[in-house]
């Protein structure tokens, strides 16, 4: 599949790039693509919920008044769960929610996740380009010159370029990532996906293993 290089500026550079039919242009897997976002989605649970069960309340043991005669239930301790302040019953205890899935099912979901948005004409390729420092307007100018000012848009880097990410950092909506950070879920969650050239060998060799 041959794809256009754009530059910064938004225009055709007169070159295109071989993107490879066996990740851009595959029978899209939906659960594939349904169980590589769902165990995205459980791992950014933290699971660190609690609460203490009667137990553990710190609280006086004695029996908080008579046995009979009072005209109420009986009670024997205020930690009970019945009264403010004392245990709660089959509370959240902490949690792992972490799931296994196979390593070739989540390369088959990137690729059906890439090759939906292939579907879409919801990528672009650009030329590799750096800022001098990290500046937020620099950023802004390539999103203008791109026309993905009001899109929710993707950009993968070949390799780790601290000035665009922090470049991109304040702006809601917009996320940088390298080849190797890129997920089913980051892809089908942006509007626009925007490959730079650096990153398009790393991205094959690592869903063609």
């Amino acid at each position: 599949m041959k794809v256009a290089v754009l530059d910064v500026k938004g225009k055709e550079t007169g070159r295109k790039v071989d993107l490879s039919d066996a990740v851009y242009k595959i029978e899209p897997n939906k659960h594939a693509i349904y169980l590589d976002v769902k165990q995205y989605m459980a791992h950014q649970r933290q699971g660190t919920h609690s609460a203490k069960e009667r137990a553990e309340i710190v609280g006086s043991t004695r029996k908080i008044k008579k046995q009979k005669g009072t005209g109420t239930a009986r009670a024997g301790s205020i930690k009970s769960p019945i009264f403010r302040g004392g245990g709660r019953v089959f509370g959240p205890r902490p949690k792992d929610y972490s799931q296994k899935l196979n390593k070739n099912v989540k390369r088959l979901a990137r690729k059906s996740a890439l090759s939906l948005k292939s579907q879409d004409e919801a990528i672009l390729v650009v030329e590799d380009f750096n800022f001098d420092s990290p500046k937020t307007k620099d950023f802004i100018q390539v999103l203008k010159s791109l026309g993905l000012e009001n899109k929710k848009s993707l950009f993968v880097l070949g390799d780790s370029n601290n000035n665009v990410y922090l470049s991109s950092r304040n702006l809601k909506g917009y996320e940088v990532v390298t080849n190797s950070e890129l997920s089913t879920y980051k892809i089908l969650n942006a509007n626009q996906i925007v490959l730079l050239e650096g990153s398009l060998e790393g991205i094959e060799a690592n869903l063609n293993k």
